[in-house]
């Protein structure tokens, strides 16, 4: 599995957890301080992406470009974040679908 956890991390020799970490949620795109990724331990949800900056997130589906939840983001903020996500909807669920086959 490409996201399997490095063999430090499971031999339990406490390096590389970082590492492990960004493989459980990894980036698929930064913009304008926007970090876009998945958690891996949804396969089971519609495609959907999450979206962080600073302290403020959202989760947004794929397919219908809806807010799945949100917190910290003001309306005309997730506005621009819908906009993104519409931008670049094909390449994010390609990427859906590599992760989680």
């Amino acid at each position: 599995m490409i996201f399997d956890l490095p063999s430090r991390v499971r031999e339990g020799t406490g390096v590389g957890l970082k590492e492990a970490r960004k493989k459980e949620m990894p980036t698929i795109y930064r913009q304008d301080g926007f970090r876009f990724y998945f958690y891996s331990h949804e396969p089971n949800e519609p495609p959907h992406v999450h979206i962080d900056r600073g302290e403020a997130t959202i989760k947004v589906w794929l397919e219908s470009g809806e807010v799945a939840k949100s917190r910290g983001f003001r309306a005309h903020e997730i506005g621009g974040i819908l906009a993104m996500v519409a931008e670049h909807q094909v390449m994010f669920l390609e990427k859906w679908h590599e992760h989680f086959g």
